[in-house]
């Protein structure tokens, strides 16, 4: 990590890029709070800021620079934790979107599931699609006719029998929308914390309407879905690139809480 703004932690800074590592529980694309309340607004913040002064690159010596509007190359769930992109300027934004469209970018998540995952590897084969049935209109599901979908996962630990838990490292080889909560819990392992795809989509309902109860809070274990993206990798401009972000606090206590696992 190269500091701490108090707006979020940079990974990595120079005239052109910055990586961010978004805190669990913030949105990136702006709503209806304050101009802290969304990633994208906070990079506003941070860059109108950095304008004055010059930018401390891990790499390279400082560099001053001018006036930079953030673009998020690409986002993350509202309580998934972890590495974000952001261009300074609309000339980075159009190169990084090209490359992400054309998925030319290994991404990396942790998760921590609920029950001892079979298999020590494997891939998820299985369409996305809206969830038609579902009270929660952003709900998508698996469905024959959805939109193709794979993610990979490899089992990192499995907690005792007294803690029924994985911990999963994923790569989605789609980029489909909440596509490996979706898999995890086709797979019949849903994220622990996840309030909609767990298996009880009133958990989500609870919170968006704030009436989530302290029985609801103890039933999902931890305040936000166990889910990390910790690390990218890709290439551009003539240049590797490969960045990674350790989970948060409750996520590294949870996951280290076993001492005994197989």
């Amino acid at each position: 990590m190269l500091h701490s703004t108090g707006l979020f932690d940079i990974i990595h800074e120079d005239a052109d890029l910055l990586v961010v590592h978004k805190p669990a529980d913030l949105v990136c694309h702006p709503t209806k709070g304050d101009e802290y309340s969304s990633l994208i607004s906070r990079a506003r913040i941070y860059l109108q800021g950095a304008a004055a002064r010059p930018v401390h690159s891990s790499d390279n010596p400082p560099i001053q620079q001018s006036s930079a509007s953030p673009h998020l190359i690409h986002r993350l769930d509202r309580e998934t934790s972890g590495l974000v992109l952001i261009a300074k300027n609309s000339v980075a934004a159009r190169e990084l979107g090209k490359i992400w469209e054309t998925r030319a970018v290994r991404k990396e998540y942790r998760a921590i599931v609920h029950g001892h995952v079979a298999a020590d590897q494997g891939i998820i084969d299985a369409p996305l699609g809206k969830d038609e049935a579902s009270r929660v209109v952003i709900q998508d599901c698996v469905r024959a006719d959805g939109n193709p979908a794979q993610t990979e996962f490899f089992v990192e630990k499995r907690f005792t029998a007294e803690a029924p838990f994985s911990l999963l490292r994923l790569h989605p080889l789609t980029g489909r929308k909440h596509q490996i909560r979706i898999h995890l819990a086709h797979l019949g392992h849903p994220i622990v914390g996840d309030k909609l795809y767990g298996g009880d989509p009133d958990l989500y309902l609870a919170l968006v309407e704030k009436r989530l109860t302290d029985t609801q809070r103890a039933r999902l274990i931890l305040p936000n879905h166990a889910l990390h993206a910790s690390r990218i990798q890709f290439n551009w401009r003539g240049r590797e690139y490969d960045f990674t972000a350790l989970p948060e606090a409750a996520f590294a206590e949870f996951a280290t809480s076993c001492n005994n696992c197989s």
